[in-house]
This record gives C-alpha cells, sequence and structure tokens, in this order.
C-alpha cells in the first residue's frame, strides 16, 4: 500500500493526466485510479473532491454541470491551457526524481 504522504503528492499529476485525455467526472476520476493503479491506489470522495476544488481556484481546471447519458446530472473536469502547461511541468519534476531512484536502486557494481 502506498503511505498517505505519497498519496497526496501524486493526486495533482495523476488529475492532470486523467484529465488530459478529455472531460470527465469525479467518480470516473476515481475509478481510473483504482483502475490504472491496479488497487494499488484507492482514493476516496472526501479525498479527491477538495483536490478538485483547489486546482480549480489555482484555474488548473475547469467544471461544470451536465446531464449524463443516463440522466443524472453531473459535474465534469476539464484541463485548462494553464493545467496543460503544468502538467508538463509536473512530468518533467516526478521524471527527474523517478531517474534519480532508479540510480540509487540499481544493484552496484560488484569489487574486487
Amino acid at each position: 500500500m502506498v503511505s498517505k504522504n505519497l498519496m497526496a503528492a501524486s493526486t495533482k499529476p495523476l488529475i492532470l493526466s486523467i484529465l488530459a485525455s478529455g472531460e470527465i467526472y469525479g467518480y470516473q476520476i476515481i475509478q481510473n485510479v483504482i483502475q490504472i493503479s491496479r488497487g494499488t491506489l484507492e482514493w476516496s470522495e472526501g479525498m479527491l473532491y477538495p483536490v478538485l476544488h483547489r486546482m480549480e481556484k489555482e484555474n488548473l481546471i475547469q467544471s461544470q454541470w451536465k446531464i449524463s447519458e443516463k440522466g443524472r446530472r453531473r459535474k465534469y473536469y476539464r484541463l485548462t491551457e494553464l493545467g496543460k502547461k503544468e502538467l508538463e511541468k509536473e512530468k518533467e519534476q516526478w521524471m527527474s526524481v523517478h531517474k534519480v531512484l532508479s540510480k540509487f536502486w540499481e544493484p552496484s557494481p560488484a569489487f574486487d
């Protein structure tokens, strides 16, 4: 299981990445995270919606109420232009950390 701190740190880039594929509502975001992570990350509505609201205040995402195909009223989220730029920054930062950690975790060459 992933620690709460690491999960909290990864919410923003994960949400931005999911929304890069198009407009989606909150419950679908949660389901995508669970499916893509194969259950390693389990988000709750109580964790997701405060992050979405914060990101909306930061103008990274926008929301709009719509009626779904089944007639239910749902709030759909999408990336703004600023959100697209932020996603690229997040990707660079996470890839930098990944590269450094990978170097530390590589097997060390044997010394004679």
